[in-house]
C-alpha cells in the first residue's frame, strides 16, 4: 500500500475480511464463510493498525468454528475468523509501536487489523523470514517445545514418536527430541513425507501410514517401546500407538486432526489400558497456557535456528484473503508439508 505524503490512510481504503457465516457439518465448505469489506478508519488514541501480510492457518481452527465448550471461546457467527498473523503497523497512536514495526498477532483472517497493542510480539525480518515467526519462531514452535519438553520430558536415549511428523508442530518436535539425545520415529502420510522427515528433519525412521501396518511398523522401529508419544492425529494411530508403550511412557495429545470433521461422534481409544498395565499417562496440552514462559523458549527456539540444529518448513500459498477457505482445506486433505501459511501481501 502506498500512504499519501503527509502519513495518513488513503481515504478510500478498504479492509476485506472472511466471517464465519454458518457452524461447518463436516469439511468446511464455501457457504461457511462470508466475504465482507468495511472501510479502514485512522487508529484512535491508544491504538495502531496493521496491515497484515501473512496468516497461519492451523487445525485447531475447526475446532473454533463449533459451538461447544473447549479452551477457547468458538468464533462467534459474523464474526471475523480467529487467526494468527504478521503484519506491518501502518498508522499508529499508541506509545509503544511505531509505524513500519513488524509484529504478530490475533489479529484474523482479514486486511487490516486494529488492536490495543495488547498480546502483540515484534518480530524482526532482518533475523528470519517473516513466515518463520508463524512456524518455528511461532506458536508452531512454542507448542512443540512446551508440549515435548514440559508435558513429555523426553530423557536422552529414549524413544519419542510421533505423529503428524511432517505437519507444522510434528516436524519441530521430532527435531527438537533429536537435540535431547532421543531416538525418534515419525508417522506420515506418503513416500516423499517420510523421506523429508529422515533426510531433512533427522528422524531415525519413518511410517508411511498409508502405504504400512503401524502396528507392524512400530514394532520394528519401536523394539523397547515409546517412551512419549506426540500425538496430532488421534483415532486409529493413537490406538496403534498404546500398544507400544513402554513402562512410565507419557501421551501428549496436542491434536487429532483425523477426527476435527467428523459428523458423528466417534469411539474412544481401545487401548487405553496399555496406560494401566504400563503405569503410563496421558495429558492433554495447549500452548496458551505457557504464555508467561514464551519469551524463555523463543529466545531458545531461535537460537537452535540461528546455528542449523533446527530447521523451519513453511509451506507457503500466496493469495488474497478469498483463498482462505480452499487453502484451509488443505490442512485436512494432508496436502500441506511443515506450517501452512497464507501470505496476502
Amino acid at each position: 500500500m502506498t500512504m499519501p505524503a503527509d502519513g495518513s490512510l488513503p481515504a478510500d481504503l478498504i479492509n476485506r475480511q472472511i466471517r464465519l457465516a454458518a457452524r461447518p457439518f463436516g469439511l468446511p465448505k464455501p457457504t461457511d464463510w462470508d466475504v465482507v469489506e468495511e472501510p479502514v478508519s485512522e487508529p484512535v488514541d491508544g491504538r495502531l493498525l496493521v496491515e497484515v501480510s501473512h496468516i497461519s492457518l492451523d487445525p485447531a481452527m475447526r475446532g473454533w468454528m463449533n459451538d461447544v465448550r473447549s479452551y477457547i471461546p468458538p468464533v462467534r457467527l459474523g464474526e471475523v475468523m480467529r487467526a494468527g498473523a504478521v503484519g506491518r503497523v501502518i498508522a499508529s497512536r499508541h506509545s509503544d509501536f511505531a509505524v513500519g514495526e513488524h509484529v504478530y498477532g490475533q489479529f484474523g483472517v482479514q486486511e487490516y487489523a486494529d488492536s490495543d497493542g495488547r498480546a502483540l510480539r515484534r518480530v524482526d525480518p532482518a533475523a528470519a523470514p517473516l513466515s518463520t515467526y508463524l512456524g518455528a519462531l511461532g506458536i508452531t514452535g512454542l507448542t512443540a517445545y512446551f508440549g515435548l519438553f514440559d508435558v513429555g520430558d523426553p530423557q536422552p536415549g529414549q524413544t519419542v514418536l510421533v505423529s503428524g511428523a511432517a505437519g507444522a508442530v510434528g516436524s519441530v518436535v521430532g527435531q527438537l527430541a533429536r537435540l535431547k539425545g532421543c531416538r525418534t520415529v515419525g508417522i506420515a502420510g506418503g513416500p516423499d513425507k517420510c523421506r523429508l522427515l529422515v533426510e531433512e528433519f533427522g528422524f531415525d525412521a519413518a511410517i508411511d501410514y498409508k502405504s504400512e501396518d503401524v502396528k507392524t511398523a512400530l514394532r520394528k522401529h519401536c523394539p523397547d517401546g515409546v517412551d512419549v508419544y506426540f500425538d496430532n492425529v488421534g483415532g486409529e494411530i493413537l490406538d496403534a500407538a498404546l500398544t507400544r508403550l513402554a513402562r512410565g511412557a507419557r501421551v501428549v495429545i496436542c491434536g487429532a486432526i483425523s477426527q476435527y470433521n467428523n459428523t458423528e461422534q466417534g469411539p474412544g481409544p481401545a487401548n487405553y489400558l496399555s496406560l494401566l498395565v504400563n503405569r503410563a499417562s496421558m495429558t492433554g496440552m495447549v500452548v496458551f497456557d505457557y504464555a508467561d514462559r514464551y519469551a524463555e523458549a523463543s529466545a531458545e527456539l531461535a537460537g537452535w535456528l540461528a546455528d542449523g540444529r533446527l530447521r523451519s518448513r513453511e509451506d507457503v500459498v500466496e493469495g488474497d484473503v478469498t483463498a482462505f477457505p480452499q487453502t484451509l482445506l488443505r490442512l485436512f486433505s494432508g496436502a500441506n508439508t511443515g506450517k501452512l501459511i497464507l501470505r496476502i501481501r
